[in-house]
Parts: C-alpha cells; structure tokens; sequence
C-alpha cells in the first residue's frame, strides 16, 4: 500500500504519538530507524506497523524489508512528517508496548550464573537511558530496572540512544522501594553509586548476585538507596567536576563488573 498524502489518517495517528501522553493512553510506540526496527522483530517485540521509503533506504534495507509481508510504503515528504528526530534512513514503525512488571523481570533472571542487575533512580533524559541500555548489552547485564522514572520507558529518544538492544536487556520500571525491597528479598547485593561513598569502585564484588545502582545527575540517589543494606560506592575525581554523567558513570561500573566476572584480577 502507497500512503502519498500527508492528511492520511494512518499518518496522522502516527505524528500524535510523538507526544508522550498520547503513547501512554494508546499503548503504542514509535521505533524509528532501520536498525532499532530490525532488533524489535529479530527479539519478537510486537510491531503492528511498518512504513517504509524506498528513496530514503539503504541497499540493506531493501533487501530484509522485501522479506516482510505487510508494509505501508510512503514517499520523502510524507516520511519525513513521521520521522521522528532529524536520522531519515527511511523505516518507521509502530509497536504495542510491551513493559514486563518488576516481579516478571525477576523471575526470568537466568540461572547458569549470577544476576547484574542496573537500576536508575530518577534519571530524567531519555538519552541518557538509551546510552546506559547499551552499556548494560555490551557488558551482558541481566537486565535494567528504572526506578521512579521521568520519562516513559520506551520514548523514542530512549530507542533511539539504545540503538535497539532496548528490545535485547530485559526492562521495567518500579517504584524505588519496590526495587530494594525486591533485590533485598531476593538476595541481590546492591551497590549505590554516591559521589562521598566508602568504597572505591574497583574494590566492591560484582561477582555474586549484584545490582548497580545510579541516580539522577541532578539529585543523585534519594533515601530510598540509602542506609542498611546499601553499600556505597565511588569514582575518584581528581579534577574539579564532583561527578561523571550518568550514563559514562554505569559503562565503567559495568564494565568493571563484566572485568571481575571474567576473572582479571588486575586493580
């Protein structure tokens, strides 16, 4: 099917879903860009709608969109009124969301090892959680929790950061007391990055069932990941600037993580 005209209903419903609260009341999300759709059906997300601009795709693109049997093609002007963001590589789609519960994301931890866990508290830009998305991926965390979110969870802006392996790391979001009550209950270690904590980094044992746990650049960690049960830890900063953002904060505690599991030893 060819959508030309910029007054299509289907075009229209698509360009309302840039605004957060009309997601939230349909239970829809925007995956913009060839790669983020790619991952969200290779994972088995829900996709419902693809559009799709030949002028504007890749040579890759043509050749695993022919394979699909239901697409809407559209022309430049009217993808570009869909798109979301400046990227146009010409693949759009709209998907049912699909957010696990806290208790779902806990029960389906894998069991030939021991659970890392990332959680955010508050974190506010989307960005920034697509980024951390990444880091948790690369360094084979076992999911990412938000706790308190800001934002919603699957924003495009967050997909976006993510480059798609949002739909690879199991996701949730809860409230910040349901997580320590729940990683507590469960036996997890939770580790609070705090910027006067006691315990360097390097020094704390991600090699047990562990959560690292990060807070907002602006407020930091709330009472919540505060006190018994909660070990501190910290990055040296021998500069002026107190803290890193949050998102290159969680790639070198991941990673320092994935370091320890892997059996180097080296401080």
């Amino acid at each position: 099917m060819l959508i030309t005209s910029l007054q299509n209903p289907r075009i229209r419903e698509i360009v309302r879903l840039r605004q957060g609260r009309k997601r939230r009341q349909t239970g829809k999300v925007l995956i913009d860009g060839q790669r983020e759709v790619c991952r969200a059906l290779r994972s088995g997300f829900p996709v419902r709608e693809i559009y799709a601009c030949p002028e504007l795709m890749s040579d890759e693109a043509h050749a695993w969109m022919a394979k699909l049997p239901d697409l809407f093609e559209v022309t430049p002007d009217v993808f570009r009124k869909i798109a979301y963001g400046e990227r146009e590589d010409g693949v759009l789609a709209v998907a049912d969301s699909q957010e696990k519960t806290l208790d779902e994301v806990l029960d389906e931890l894998p069991t030939d090892r021991p659970p890392l866990l990332g959680v955010l508290e508050g974190v506010e830009k989307p960005g920034n959680i697509g980024a951390i998305l990444r880091s948790a991926d690369g360094a084979g965390f076992s999911a990412l929790i938000v706790a308190d979110p800001k934002t919603d969870l699957f924003n495009p802006n967050t997909i976006r950061a993510s480059l798609g392996t949002i739909f690879s790391v199991p996701v949730c979001t809860a409230s910040a007391m349901e997580v320590r009550h729940a990683l507590r209950q469960r036996g997890i270690t939770m580790y609070a990055a705090i910027v006067d904590g006691a315990e360097h980094y390097t020094h704390a044992d991600f090699t047990g069932p562990s959560a690292v746990i990060l807070g907002s650049e602006a407020w930091g960690l709330t009472e919540a990941f505060r006190g018994e049960g909660i070990h501190p830890i910290f990055l040296p900063m021998l500069g002026i600037a107190d803290s890193l953002n949050v998102s290159t904060t969680a790639a070198i505690l991941f990673y320092e993580a994935l370091r320890q599991r892997n059996g180097d030893s080296t401080q």
